[in-house]
């Protein structure tokens, strides 16, 4: 049904490729461009003694390019570039970018989600855990080369939050909190 014909890398960057795929679909010969990129992993952090959820601002070009703005909002999150497993990985992007240091044990996952299916196909595992300012080591921040904004955001505004347009929200952070919501809200 599909036979892949050539593959040429057109430009490779330091986690993006780029690449043209000729190839025939159903009897006919198509080209498309397609972006490399490597898995990745995010985290609904809750906050229980907050009451709040634990979200990361930071600027991305891509945004600011369409928007002029570039702040987003989003999951705590990383590349899966260090041959860690995935619970490994998230836990150490928790300490980085947020500051908390949790237990593998405490981290739930939720499912697994696919973006940009037309361009790159990122796919991205989500996780979900509970923290508590005893958990609390740094004021996180990323890395030397990262700017990133510890936000809390109460439950009470979580929906108010999540659907408003003046602010760009990921779809991955909007998912999660809305699994929140239909699963765990009510646990509580």
């Amino acid at each position: 049904m599909i036979k892949i014909e050539e593959i040429k890398e057109l430009c490779k960057g330091r986690f993006l490729s780029l690449k043209e795929v000729f190839f025939n679909y159903k009897g006919k010969k198509r080209r498309w461009e397609v972006c490399s990129s490597m898995d990745s992993v995010s985290v609904l952090i809750y906050n229980k003694e907050k009451n709040a959820f634990v979200f990361v601002k930071q600027f991305r070009l891509p945004v600011y390019l369409k928007n002029g703005d570039g702040f987003t909002y989003e999951l705590c999150a990383g590349l899966c570039d260090k041959n860690l497993c995935n619970v490994d990985t998230i836990r150490e992007e928790i300490l980085e970018e947020v500051g908390y240091e949790v237990e593998n044990k405490d981290i739930e996952h939720i499912t697994s989600t696919w973006a940009s299916v037309g361009t790159n196909a990122a796919r991205q595992e989500v996780f979900y855990v509970e923290v508590d300012e005893s958990m609390r080591v740094s004021e996180g921040g990323g890395l030397d080369d990262e700017d990133i904004e510890v936000v809390f955001i109460p439950v009470e505004k979580i929906e108010e939050f999540l659907f408003d347009e003046n602010i760009v929200i990921t779809p991955g952070a909007k998912m999660a909190v809305l699994w929140w919501l239909n699963y765990k809200k009510e646990k509580r």
